[in-house]
This record gives structure tokens, sequence and C-alpha cells, in this order.
């Protein structure tokens, strides 16, 4: 079933694929890599003017890695505000997706997060480097296939 907001894109040309809706009756969006970026600011400039919040996560092992961004349609006087998921897939080898933080500046600890635990690069991010690990880690913690260290240092652990 396509939603208002797919059936818009579809109106207009833009290439997306619909992943119906969730449990709350969320549209559910699919976004290629290479598009997301032009279509995040025509999401915009339609009036999504809000991201709720941003995560990654791992498909299966082996598989494709996801970012996820929910995004709000906050209008005035308004009680109840349009919402949709987004998801972009990319390869476990290379994966890229565009940032969005020069759309939605509450991108940027979302996306660093999702690089530190998948490593998801976001191409034009300002400061893309590791908030939750220590910089000199080595792999990616939550992917299915990380291997565990055999050991942890604990530093300043009082």
């Amino acid at each position: 079933m396509q939603g208002r907001l797919s059936a818009w894109l579809v109106k207009h040309g833009l290439v997306h694929r619909s992943l119906g809706f969730d449990y709350q009756g969320i549209e559910t969006l699919q976004i290629k890599p290479e598009d997301w970026h032009s279509i995040a600011v025509i999401l915009y400039v339609y009036g999504y003017n809000y991201l709720r919040s941003q995560c990654a996560y791992d498909v299966a092992p082996g598989g494709l890695l996801a970012s996820v961004y929910h995004l709000t349609r906050i209008e005035y006087g308004v009680d109840q505000p349009e919402e949709v998921c987004i998801k972009v897939f990319a390869p476990r080898r290379n994966p890229r997706i565009p940032s969005v933080f020069w759309v939605w500046k509450s991108a940027d600890f979302q996306e660093r997060e999702s690089y530190d635990m998948f490593g998801i690069s976001y191409d034009n991010h300002p400061r893309l480097k590791r908030i939750l690990m220590p910089e000199s880690w080595i792999g990616w913690p939550l992917r299915k296939d990380y291997i565990v260290p055999n050991f942890y240092e604990i530093q300043d652990a009082y």
C-alpha cells in the first residue's frame, strides 16, 4: 500500500521504494544512497523540518547495513504532526551514505554514533570520528559479524 508521501514522490518523479507502514501507521520508505541527499533536501523543503532520530542496524551477518531516519513535519496549530521513516541501505564492504548534517544539524552526533558502532561512512560530515569508542579501537562493535576481543583495557575505572 502506498502512503501519502510516497504518492507525492512518485508524482514528482523521485525514485524510492515504499516499505509500507509500521505498527503506529508511520509510512516507511527506502531511498538509495546516491539519491538520499537530494531527497533529504526536498523533504526538508516539503516541510519535514525535524529529524527526530537517526540510527543504524545490521540487517544480517554478512548482509547490508541500514541507516534509519525518523522525520517529523512540525507545523503551527497541528495536533498530530506527520511523520515518516526513511531507510537507506549500504553494502557492508564499503558502507557510504551522504550525510544530512547540512540539512538537519541534529544528525551530527547520531551519524557519528552510527559510524562508531557500524562503520557507516557519512560523506561530507564535518566531524566524522568515533564518539563512544576510543580512537584506537579496531572494528565496529554492533555489527553482527564483530568478533569481541578477549581483553578489555579499563582506564580510570574508579
